[in-house]
């Protein structure tokens, strides 16, 4: 077989053209050259060192941080008659023998190992004896310590090119801001690398935020349009993860609580069902994303605010990696931002850090507050610019308007000044509007001038101006007893009218989820339905045989054209995008059964 990377993408992969930077980051790996590829997840980055792995003389040896993440790819490239293999600690010796082996004899085309592994110096002197064709570092953010998921062992890869002299590298990301790029770069030892950007810009995804009220019964709402979809639901603490996935199991659904608490067994039971193609919901952790590769999430919420755009970013992309339509929700809350500002500030990150950390963190709360487009915001923080509004977000779906809110602003303000900064968000609003309660009564709070001076408002109104006081970081929130104060700096300013206030109109009048439906899937025919669900059914089985995940036999997507084109002949399958030689004879006489 001709073994230029078009023909490997032929007649490997099953594709006929490359995507966007694919073509121009493998040509540079087989001119032996560095490569720093930021590609949003969904967009192919793996091909982009696995081809020139096998058109280059050598193994290629790929770093990868997460044993799910290995396995997935060990599988899927053996489906398509490519010798690949991996090395971390849940492997049998037996089996990590055998993988030795294949190395030592030139068989392995491919091994991927975790960083903690290679740079042991076993390791080492042994794959100074394995010619290599390229080194790839996959996940490569976790070696800046500005990116999201900082892994310390990534920063002693280092001296990769002095150990391995003339072998190119490529590190890979999805998520990368333009001073994590400039970190990870130094960081490798790459001065010399192209840096090649594609957009970030996922078309398929409809981006929401949602003020918070009543996050249960919001939660239950928005899982009611995907109940026989996999969802994840991302949430700040390992507590809230359990409390929320035993909360949906007693409501009828299938929730699996995933954090770093778990034990190794708890985690690979949970990835296994995940993975198994079983419609469930994973409540989780930041501990679950990195590397998750289930392509067909239909919806990711967060409950929660996420730590910037580089945190929110990755994780949403856990959804829609099949291309089609999915659904992502940020419900937030005051509260939200003070604990996130509150866990920053006593974090025991140096004060640089923190610096950085602040302005991710008020990116983070301004991209929920803004009446704008959501993805050009987004985007913004990734160095790109997106000209026209993106048309999948709900601010795009439904625009609003800006009210002027200084006034109101004022009247929370002075509420909370004259009640002495003791009390919470309840007890100033039942101030404002006038409604009298024992505290207000004994602490004669209803004899205060501005009693009531809100009762032509409701209470929403009231928390909607509150929480974007604390979204100025005008008010702020005690941590232990909720009592809300001023930062005199930040609110002085507009108790004097030297600043203004502007609050999102539709917030000002109601709370609502009012945002489209989102269609999950493209219509098919009756008839193509049935050869659809076949053909899923068929490949359950193939995956439940072979101890493999459902889409590392084929993707929802490959199967869906199988259903629409109805191929009658082997060649007319081939002609099916993913679909590559090793699959056709394995399985294409099969297939051919269901179409005939």
């Amino acid at each position: 077989m001709d073994i230029t990377p078009k023909a490997v993408l032929k007649h490997v992969f099953g594709y006929e053209d490359f995507r966007g930077l694919q073509q121009q980051a493998i040509d540079f790996v087989m001119q032996g050259q560095d490569v720093l590829l930021l590609m949003p997840t969904g967009g192919g980055k793996s091909i982009c060192y696995q081809i020139p792995s096998l058109c280059r003389p050598g193994m290629g040896l790929v770093i990868s941080p997460l044993i799910a993440l290995m396995d997935d790819q060990v599988a899927a490239l053996r489906q398509v008659g490519i010798n690949a293999g991996a090395l971390h600690s849940e492997l049998e010796p037996q089996e990590a023998a055998s993988i030795r082996q294949d190395m030592v004899n030139g068989s392995l085309d491919l091994l991927y190992i975790s960083p903690e592994r290679l740079l042991s110096d076993d390791m080492l002197r042994f794959l100074k004896r394995i010619p290599l064709s390229l080194i790839a570092i996959d996940e490569a953010h976790c070696v800046s310590v500005w990116g999201h998921e900082f892994r310390p062992e990534y920063r002693l890869m280092t001296n990769l090119s002095s150990m391995f002299p003339n072998v190119p590298r490529i590190a890979l990301t999805a998520t990368a801001d333009p001073t994590t790029r400039q970190d990870i770069v130094a960081s490798l030892g790459m001065p010399n690398a192209h840096v090649l950007q594609a957009s970030f810009h996922r078309t398929n995804l409809f981006i929401r935020a949602l003020p918070k009220d009543g996050e249960t019964k919001q939660l239950l709402t928005i899982l009611q349009k995907h109940k026989d979809a996999a969802c994840i639901i991302y949430c700040g603490s390992r507590n809230k993860a359990e409390r929320v996935a035993a909360m949906l199991t007693g409501r009828g659904f299938t929730g699996l609580a995933y954090h770093a608490g778990l034990s190794a067994l708890e985690k690979r039971a949970v990835l296994l069902r995940f993975r198994s193609g079983e419609p469930l919901i994973i409540v989780a952790t930041v501990a679950f994303g990195m590397g998750i590769d289930r392509p067909d999430v239909r919806l990711v919420v967060h409950l929660d605010m996420p730590k910037g755009p580089e945190h929110y970013y990755q994780q949403i992309g856990r959804a829609g990696r099949d291309g089609d339509p999915a659904e992502t929700v940020l419900l937030y809350g005051g509260e939200d931002i003070v604990k996130a500002r509150y866990w920053l500030e006593q974090s025991n990150s140096d004060e640089e850090q923190k610096k950085i950390a602040r302005s991710r963190l008020n990116t983070m709360i301004a991209f929920a507050e803004t009446a704008d487009c959501r993805t050009q915001i987004l985007l913004r923080c990734f160095g790109e610019e997106l000209h026209e509004p993106c048309g999948h977000c709900d601010n795009c779906k439904q625009p609003v308007s800006l009210m002027n809110g200084t006034v109101a602003a004022q009247k929370v303000l002075s509420a909370v000044y004259r009640t002495g900064q003791r009390f919470g968000a309840l007890h100033i609003i039942n101030v404002l509007k006038g409604k009298k309660s024992d505290n207000i009564e004994n602490y004669q709070h209803d004899q205060l001038p501005l009693f009531g001076i809100g009762k032509d408002k409701p209470n929403q109104f009231w928390r909607a101006v509150i929480r974007q006081l604390m979204a100025k970081d005008a008010l702020r929130q005690g941590v232990e007893h909720s009592n809300l104060f001023l930062n005199q700096e930040k609110a002085l300013p507009l108790l004097k009218g030297n600043e203004q206030l502007y609050l999102r109109e539709d917030i000002a009048q109601s709370i609502t989820d009012k945002s489209p439906s989102y269609s999950q899937r493209i219509e098919l025919s009756e008839a193509q339905q049935n050869i659809f669900d076949q053909l899923k059914l068929w490949r359950l089985s193939e995956a439940r045989e072979q101890e493999v995940p459902p889409y590392i036999i084929f993707h929802d997507a490959v199967l869906r054209e199988i259903a629409i084109t109805c191929p009658q002949s082997l060649e007319e399958l081939r002609m099916i995008k993913g679909i590559g030689d090793s699959k056709i004879e394995r399985y294409g006489k099969i297939l051919l059964e269901y179409t005939a």
